[in-house]
């Protein structure tokens, strides 16, 4: 175990895993654990959270399994106070829980508009809404939130995720701003095109096609030849919350192996 975050806590919602593997959300906690941070792991599924919590407590790791659905403002105040109450503070607010659902403005549902704004968009305001007061009063603390490159260009028709996506860059900058001065960073990471289950899930049966060649089409798509994984983002948020980056906020950092910078280079 490493030292980078030693002596923080840090809750990170969508801490587990839709299926086997680590996603973003469970390779971020094991992350922060190994460099010595207590952690609560939030997940709507407990037994995900439970799962990531095992792993962090048999490398010799702290960690407190919870479950709530960050849509709900009730289950997000209850987060932060359960945090408050076993850990005393908050250090680190990850914000990882998300969906995505294709299509364009005619094929999408008012009501799946709504189930992926809740999850997207929403859940980061009430997390953020519970939590700040509390990193103010500490003078100090550093919220990491997961959008997407998808909120900066069009990977494919999916205007409920990009949405979402670009809302949770401004939602960033703008709760950055207003706090800089006392103490709070915000900054969002976007990745690209990376081998999670949640992508396995959620893709596959949305193009038709197997995993296999999912992951073949989507490899051809990075100019580095190859998607990224759960643990590039990891070790980008552990560099985002550490002291390291105390002087950095209100910023974006992309991480998708040159695919953005292909798509606008034409």
């Amino acid at each position: 175990m490493g030292g980078r975050v030693k002596g923080k806590v840090a809750i990170v919602t969508g801490g587990g895993s839709i299926g086997p593997g680590f996603g973003n959300g469970k390779a971020s906690a094991i992350v922060y654990a190994r460099e010595g941070a207590k952690v609560m792991v939030v997940d709507i599924n407990l037994k995900a959270a439970e799962e990531t919590a095992q792993i962090i407590e048999a490398e010799g790791g702290e960690c407190l399994p919870f479950e709530a659905d960050v849509t709900k403002p009730d289950d997000c105040k209850a987060i932060v106070e359960r945090c408050v109450k076993t850990y005393k503070r908050i250090d680190i607010l990850h914000n990882n829980v998300g969906i995505v659902r294709t299509g364009g403005p005619v094929e999408v549902s008012e009501e799946t508009w709504d189930l992926v704004m809740d999850t997207n968009l929403k859940s980061i305001y009430l997390t953020c809404r519970y939590a700040l007061p509390y990193m103010e009063e500490q003078e100090a603390g550093s919220i990491v939130n997961i959008s997407s490159i998808a909120g900066i260009n069009v990977p494919y028709a999916a205007i409920t995720y990009s949405a979402s996506k670009a809302a949770i860059i401004a939602l960033t900058r703008d709760i950055a701003i207003q706090y800089a001065s006392k103490g709070i960073r915000a900054n969002a990471i976007l990745p690209g095109y990376l081998n999670t289950p949640m992508v396995a899930a959620s893709l596959t049966h949305t193009f038709g096609e197997s995993v296999e060649d999912m992951i073949k089409r989507r490899d051809a798509m990075i100019p580095m030849g190859k998607q990224g994984d759960a643990w590039d983002v990891a070790y980008a948020a552990l560099f985002l919350a550490s002291d390291e980056a105390k002087f950095i906020t209100a910023t974006t950092l992309i991480i998708d192996g040159g695919q953005t910078a292909k798509l606008y280079s034409g």
